[in-house]
């Protein structure tokens, strides 16, 4: 089974970090299907199913291997070697017992938070979890883990066609970087060109530059954005990042060797700033304040230009945070660096989630695409999404990735018809995505028209499936519709003028069921 399938099909619920299935431990069923989600994610291993079920009835791995006529390899030993442990957690019950403790008011042991596919510690469930050490982040694995997906994505750009960019515009999740304890940040210092530097008690105090005879290529500038979450959780790596970046300008080093450098002597030359000031690479929210707003802007369809969502974002994203920790609003040096931006890029953390179902994605790193397109005189920059869900990393074109999701989420039966099961929140959460999509194209342009066209096909323009949707949930129908028809009038795509003619009427007819008027279903 697909990791995605195997996950979307355990609907568990967090109690408090606990797996159950409503109320229940997991099934033998379901404990397999986790734990093939769990060697994927861990081992990049597809694991022979056949295999997990014996080792869950209690058979050795390598028992378990021969049971299901396999050879011993070392690659499905170890990854079953590993399940061993999840595996007998996840036959036991230790939540009803940790709460009952923890009523009693008695002790109630600790353990970390964080994906459980990626992170198996987090077994067993039911324990007092802790997000993370912010003296000890990024880990060293994050390192590690940091400096490959900084290698993947420079490889990508340039198996493209294109030359190693001199500067970068990287979207930084404070929940990714708790799970994962700290690699995106890792990867942005990997970027250029520093690591993180630890006191002797191991506890984060500052960043160090990597010489170049060993980086063995350019500093590459990054204009980090952050997310409140990770402004609020997270105040000692913003100003380990910024270090990083004053530190690289600082350096004596030559230009075209050391790009943050080259930039920031430009910048503090057209802003007349200090150095330090020139060197400003970590942007986010004011104080108190969440969010670019441009998701609201889509979702609300009150706008005209996309240059109002770039400069929505600019006005909400524009508070530089320096190696003090405080912010300043530094909105025309943010325009400065993101007109030296050649691509733009996120990471993809968690399996539960995609680029197309929340908003947020298109929020962060669409808004500063679009950001990005505005400084560059109109000329949109790539776009990439660091794809981190399984062991074995890799970085597709927003476009990849969004005609990705839309086949194997949307328009994917097994994947609606689920949706559908939930009744009303399920046609809801259709229309999200439907939403997420166009938010997309309203940010970077870079979504298909095939896919507006294959989605009218599957929700509108049959009648059957329309007629389903609008008895679930009459006012998210009429939502698809619209989006679909808003999509063309923004020229999102160009459908012809039957498709467009049957898409308005379809969305007459769900206006007729909301103001209780409906005759008939239009064929």
């Amino acid at each position: 089974m697909h990791l995605s399938a195997a996950v979307l099909e355990l609907e568990y619920t967090l109690i408090p970090h606990g797996l159950h299935v409503a109320g229940r431990p997991l099934s033998e069923a379901q404990q397999i299907d986790m734990l093939l989600a769990m060697a994927q994610a861990s081992h990049d291993v597809a694991l022979d199913r056949n295999a997990v079920a014996a080792m869950v009835s209690g058979q050795t791995p390598a028992k378990a291997l021969a049971t299901a006529g396999l050879p011993s390899d070392h690659y499905s030993l170890t990854a079953l070697m590993g399940l061993v442990e999840p595996c007998a957690h996840l036959a036991v019950d230790t939540e009803v017992s940790a709460l009952l403790h923890a009523l009693d008011g008695r002790y109630v042991r600790p353990a970390p938070g964080g994906d459980i596919l990626r992170t198996p510690a987090v077994l067993p469930t039911g324990r007092n979890i802790h997000g993370f050490d912010p003296f000890r982040i990024p880990s060293a694995l994050a390192v590690r883990d940091g400096k490959q997906q900084a290698d993947l994505l420079i490889q990508r750009h340039c198996a493209d066609g294109t030359p190693l960019p001199e500067s970068i515009a990287m979207v930084l999740w404070g929940s990714d970087n708790l799970k994962n304890e700290g690699a995106p940040i890792a990867q942005a210092l990997a970027l250029m060109g520093a690591l993180p530097r630890f006191d002797s008690y191991g506890r984060i105090a500052g960043a160090t530059l990597v010489p170049l005879e060993e980086l063995g290529r350019p500093r590459i500038d990054v204009v980090m954005t952050l997310s409140g979450i990770f402004r609020d959780l997270m105040p000692l790596q913003i100003r380990l990042l910024a270090d990083a970046a004053y530190l690289a300008a600082s350096a004596d080093e030559p230009l075209e060797m050391n790009w943050i450098r080259k930039h920031a002597l430009a910048y503090q030359a057209t802003h007349n700033c200090s150095l330090e000031t020139a060197a400003l690479r970590v942007y986010g929210n004011a104080e108190g304040a969440y969010g670019a707003n441009v998701n609201n802007l889509v979702e609300s369809s009150r706008w005209d230009q996309e240059e109002e969502l770039a400069e929505t974002y600019k006005r909400r994203k524009g508070f530089a945070y320096g190696r003090t920790g405080r912010a300043v609003q530094h909105t025309a040096l943010l325009q400065s660096a993101l007109a030296d931006v050649q691509l733009t890029y996120q990471n993809l953390d968690s399996v539960e989630l995609g680029v197309t179902t929340v908003d947020n994605y298109f929020d962060t790193l669409g808004g500063i695409t679009q950001a990005v397109k505005v400084a560059r005189g109109g000329q949109t920059p790539p776009v990439y999404i660091g794809d981190q869900t399984t062991g074995n990393a890799a970085v597709r074109t927003l476009d990849e990735q969004v005609a990705l999701e839309t086949r194997t989420r949307m328009l994917n039966p097994k994947w609606y018809e689920g949706m559908l099961e939930h009744g009303y929140e399920g046609v809801r959460q259709i229309e999200t995505h439907m939403m997420n999509t166009m938010g997309w194209s309203a940010t970077t342009g870079q979504v298909q028209p095939w896919v507006y066209k294959q989605l009218s096909e599957t929700f509108m323009l049959d009648p059957a499936m329309r007629n389903r949707l609008a008895q679930l949930n009459p006012t998210a129908s009429a939502r698809v519709a619209n989006r679909l028809i808003e999509a063309s009038e923004r020229n999102y795509w160009q459908p012809d003028a039957e498709t467009l003619n049957a898409l308005r009427l379809a969305s007459e007819e769900l206006e007729d069921r909301l103001e209780g008027v409906f005759e008939g279903v239009h064929v």
